[in-house]
Parts: C-alpha cells; sequence; structure tokens
C-alpha cells in the first residue's frame, strides 16, 4: 500500500467520524524522541523517516511541517505524495493552527482529530486554544485512526529489561528516589508520574532495548509519598530484575493499567510534567496537578563521578576505534569500491571489538559531497554514493558502551578540495573551537553562548539552523536536555557535570557539508569575586582533520587549542593502539604550525 492509499483509507475513517482533519506526531505515549515502530504512525502515513515531524491530513489535502534538519530529505520522501512541505522557522511558513484555519474554511464538520495518548498535554491545550481563535475548530483526542486502518501494525515491543551496575550508575535507585521526594516535598507536591523513558530507566538503574539506539524501556514509573510502582509488560523482567526491583521497593503493575493507578492515587496532588506526560493520562488524574518541570530530568543531566568516569572509558574505546577507522579510510578509498554504507559497516565493526559495545547510540550519517548538505542524511545501499579520493566525507557517529554514550563527528578530505570546501571546513572549526574556548558563569544558557560558535561564519553571510549543542546521556539517550546550546532561548542553565556537545555545520545544497562535533565536560575554571565561573573540557578523543584548514584565518589562540587538543589525543590513545597505528595518529596530531 502507497503513501497515497493509505491517505484515501484514513479519509474513510475519518468521514465516519466526522473528522475534517487529523494530526500525527512524532511521538509515542512518552513524548520520547526516537519511538518504537509501533508508534511511528507519522512515518506510516507519510512515508517521511526524519526523527522530527507533524503530518497533517484534511479531507482534501496534506501537508508535513519538519525543522531544517530535514529539508533536503523531506522534499525527497515526500516526491509524488499529497503532501506539502511545511518549513519550520522559514518565514511565510504557516502553523498548524493557521493552516487548518484557512484550509477548512468551506468545510461543514469543523472537527479535527489528535490522539491524546501520543501528544503532551502542554501542546495539546495549546492547540486547542489555538483552534478556537480560528473559526470555532474544535479538537478530539480520543481517537486514534491508526489502531483500525494500519493493519500490520509491529506490536509494542517486549523486550527484557537488564540492571545498570552501580559501578557505572553511581549512586542506588533508593537514593536517586529520596532526592525526587525530597524535591517534590519542595515544589509541595505529595507524587508525581515519571512517563520519559529514559528518566524511569536512569531513576531505577535499569536499561533495556525497546527503542533503536536507546537502551530504555517501554513503562510508567508513579510515585506517592511512600510507594513507587513500575508499570510494565511483566514478561520484560528476569527473576534478577524483580528481585531487585522488591529490593529496592518498587512494586510491579502491568504497562495497561497506568489509566487505573491514576485514577486510584489517593494523595491530595501529584505532579506532572506537561511537556512529558500526555494528555490522555493528564485528564485522567482527578487529584489536583502541580504542572511543574519533572525534576529527574535535571537530576540526571548533572553527572556523578562514575557516570564521568564511565564517558571517559567509553570515549577512550571510541577514540581507539575511530583512529583504526580514520588510518584504514583514505586507502580504502583510493583502493576503490568503499560507499557511504560500507563504510558505515566499518566503523561499527571497529566498535564492536572494544568492550561493552552495546550498539549504536544513533544512525550514522556518512554524506559524501552533496549528501553531507543533508543534515540527517540516512544512506540506503540505493542511495549511498561511491567514494572517490577527493572531496569531503561528513561523518557523524556514536556509540553506546554500558560506560557511557558517545557521539561525533569529524568532517574528513578524502583528496584535493576546492577553495570554497577549504574556507567553509576552516569557518566551521573556529566555530568549535571557539565554543571549546569559553570561560562562563555557571548558570548561563547556553543560548548565550551559541554566537561564539557562529560569529566568524556570520561575517561571510553564513550559518546554520539547528543547535549548535545538546546533552548527551549515561548509557543513556545520545540527545538529552533541558540544557542546549542553540540560538533559541533555552534558558536552563548549564552548570559543572553536564555534558554538552559542540557541533557548529555549514550546508551547502547541491555541493556539500562540514560538521565537526566533539563531546564536552563541563568543569571548573575559577572562583573570582562575580562568582563560580566554568569551562568545557573536550571528552571526545579523535584527530580533527587538518588537511582542509586554511591556517591564516585561525587565530593563534585556535591553533594553540587545536595542537594542544592534538597532543592530549595522541598521548591518551597512542599507549593502547599498535606501533603503525601510534605512527599513524602522531602524524594526524603533529602540531599546526
Amino acid at each position: 500500500m502507497n503513501i497515497n492509499e493509505r491517505i484515501a483509507l484514513l479519509r474513510e475513517d475519518m468521514r465516519r467520524e466526522h473528522l475534517s482533519a487529523f494530526i500525527f506526531p512524532t511521538s509515542d505515549p512518552h513524548l520520547s524522541e526516537y519511538t518504537a515502530d509501533h508508534w511511528k504512525g507519522r512515518e506510516w502515513i507519510s512515508g517521511f523517516n526524519g526523527s522530527a515531524g507533524t503530518a497533517v491530513v484534511t479531507l482534501k489535502s496534506a501537508a508535513l511541517w519538519t525543522d531544517s534538519r530535514y529539508f533536503i530529505a523531506a522534499e525527497e520522501q515526500l516526491k509524488g505524495t499529497e503532501y506539502q512541505l511545511m518549513k519550520l522557522k522559514i518565514e511565510g511558513t504557516p502553523t498548524i493552527a493557521e493552516w487548518l484555519g484557512s484550509e477548512l474554511t468551506d468545510m461543514s464538520d469543523k472537527e479535527v482529530g489528535i490522539d491524546g495518548m501520543v501528544n503532551a498535554a502542554s501542546m495539546v491545550k495549546e492547540l486547542e486554544a489555538d483552534l478556537r481563535k480560528r473559526g470555532g475548530i474544535t479538537l478530539r483526542t480520543n481517537y486514534d485512526p491508526l489502531s483500525r486502518i494500519w493493519r500490520d501494525r509491529p506490536a509494542i515491543p517486549d523486550h527484557v529489561v537488564k540492571l545498570q551496575p552501580t559501578e557505572w550508575a553511581g549512586e542506588s535507585t533508593q537514593s536517586k528516589l529520596a532526592r525526587i521526594r525530597k524535591t517534590l516535598r519542595e515544589e509541595h507536591a505529595d507524587g508525581m508520574l515519571i512517563s520519559a523513558l529514559d528518566d524511569i530507566a536512569w531513576t531505577l538503574n535499569l536499561r533495556g532495548s525497546d527503542v533503536h539506539c536507546t537502551p530504555v524501556f517501554v513503562a510508567y514509573l508513579l510515585l506517592d509519598s511512600q510507594h513507587t510502582t513500575l508499570y510494565i509488560n511483566k514478561v520484560k523482567l528476569t527473576p534478577e530484575v524483580e528481585a531487585y526491583l522488591n529490593t529496592e521497593g518498587v512494586g510491579v503493575e502491568p504497562y495497561e493499567d497506568i489509566v487505573k493507578g491514576l485514577k486510584d492515587y489517593f494523595e491530595y496532588n501529584i505532579l506532572m510534567d506537561v511537556d512529558e506526560v500526555n494528555y490522555t493520562l493528564y485528564k485522567t488524574v482527578k487529584r489536583q496537578i502541580v504542572e511543574k518541570e519533572s525534576p529527574v530530568k535535571r537530576m540526571k543531566t548533572i553527572k556523578n563521578d562514575c557516570e564521568i568516569a564511565g564517558f571517559r572509558q567509553a570515549m577512550l574505546k571510541d577514540g581507539i576505534a575511530m583512529v583504526k577507522f580514520l588510518k584504514w579510510l583514505k586507502p580504502a578509498v583510493e583502493a576503490g569500491g568503499q560507499t557511504e554504507v560500507t563504510i558505515d559497516k566499518k566503523l561499527m565493526a571497529l566498535r564492536a571489538e572494544q568492550p561493552l559495545f552495546c550498539g549504536i547510540s544513533f544512525d550514522t550519517i556518512a554524506g559524501y559531497e552533496a549528501h553531507g548538505a543533508i543534515v540527517h542524511y540516512e544512506a540506503t545501499e540505493e542511495s549511498a554514493a561511491l567514494l572517490e579520493p577527493k572531496g569531503l566525507l561528513l561523518l557523524d557517529s556514536g556509540a553506546q558502551y554500558q560506560d557511557g554514550t558517545t557521539d561525533i563527528t569529524r568532517t574528513i578530505a578524502l583528496g584535493p578540495l576546492t577553495e570554497e570546501q577549504r574556507r567553509v571546513y576552516t569557518l566551521v572549526l573556529k566555530g568549535h573551537i571557539q565554543i571549546e574556548l569559553a570561560k562562563f558563569p555557571s548558570g548561563i544558557s547556553g543560548t548565550q553562548l551559541d554566537v561564539l560558535a557562529k560569529q566568524a561564519m556570520w561575517h561571510e553571510g553564513l550559518s546554520y539552523l539547528h543547535g549548535t549543542g545538546h546533552g548527551v546521556g549515561s548509557y543513556l539517550c545520545v540527545h538529552e536536555g533541558p540544557h542546549q546550546i542553540r540560538m533559541e532561548w533555552k534558558p536552563a542553565p548549564l552548570v559543572c557535570g553536564m555534558t554538552v556537545t559542540d557541533e557548529p555545520g555549514i550546508y551547502l545544497e547541491g555541493r556539500f557539508g562540514v560538521r565537526i562535533e566533539n563531546t564536552l565536560l563541563i568543569v571548573p575554571y575559577k572562583e573570582t569575586e562575580f562568582g563560580h565561573f566554568l569551562q568545557m573540557e573536550p571528552l571526545t578523543l579523535s584527530p580533527i582533520d587538518k588537511a582542509p584548514i586554511i591556517k591564516e584565518l585561525l587565530t593563534s589562540e585556535e591553533k594553540v587549542w587545536l595542537n594542544d587538543y592534538h597532543q592530549r589525543v595522541f598521548d591518551t590513545l597512542s599507549p593502547h593502539l599498535s606501533a603503525e597505528e601510534s605512527e599513524w595518529l602522531r602524524e594526524a596530531c603533529s602540531p599546526l604550525i
């Protein structure tokens, strides 16, 4: 069944329900960034497989909203369908409510459907108010057409849950629960519903494999002042995990009983993060709701000593794999036959040789030349470009190790480059270095640092629309918030112990793209009469290609940073490499004069 046939099937169902439109988000009941196949409804109805986007289908039209990372990919994937691409943050692009207001003008049934189980309470309430202003459009939230029309829909995953040893977690579950309850008391809340899957995994020191590349499991965690209950499909629990949960004082109930659990909740009030709890569960609660951010969200972003040690070990292993890969790459390309897919497989195989490897942390982005300009490009056997000994390869990849999660991008010269490629590469490198040179007061927002990554490229009339940096989980989600470095205002503070990436880029459609990324740890800098100042230490250990650099564009300070970074990479990795690999790394890390 092709996409247009699926749309036709949906419209038949919409007519039976007297709906004029239906909205499909990219989320599951836990509002996850990456979802299990069972909840990939937006992809099923539109054909667009990016990690961010919303599809809307009316009885006569269809549109898909996504951000700049996916503009090129979405245009390609939506070809031959009814969908009109709506480019977020581009002037003239209507909001979903604005578009529906114009599309439904002549409709007799001005009711829009949205599944309340897979949409955040905050989003639904905002959309409901916005639609009401546009000709009295109403919103229905208790209907999921996919349950009827998606006939081969994958089941909800039921993979086994595993313990995350305290050796890597660094804190017991009982200690974490005590800290959470202390924060709840400070917020005058008697309990809370933890819905985000990574928050649940972190709190319970458990990991799973229900979601591709992300070691989480499908569940809810409900706390009151005395009790903790995990709502989960019990087939996921081994006797060892069941015994562990019992020891930690965590009760277990079936996953589907969460609605009953919320109805039976007996405390005076309950904290709910309306950005993380879906609308259906939010409306189920009959007690007073304290609408506050989940305290777990910020707790897990500040890494303890064991987690930091784990990150360092994971980055060491990842660096070894990267050096072996980079040493192999250019000779392999010169010998011929390498594609974007084959190099991805090679890198994964090298990572898999490392201890505690548990898989990749996201699907590798290997973009050669023009494909490098597609920010979240994912090569297939059909689309994969043949690599030649010229031009640029953008390689964004990462791994899950039981002791840490990695995320690294390198842009590599495979041979001769144009002057434009060298200039763009150097501007991106300057932005990358400026972030890592930053010194800043504790508690500022990443928004206040974003300009450092873009200042040099702005002088050339160049920029990028994606974020400059995001948090990274401790053997958890590769994208962890709420803190970020980006142009849009994000008030989450940057504090000591957080991880954050540094990944500026420039993308020239149809030509090439450049991105350079390290994962960083926020560490102390100095105490002064003006407070506690911080800086960022690179955790990532891998050489940055010097071949494309226009040396004259780098300041003396930037050259010193690059040379110091490369010396650290060599000193840390070389004892773990063969003599031949170490000699290759010595040259790759030689000083830029």
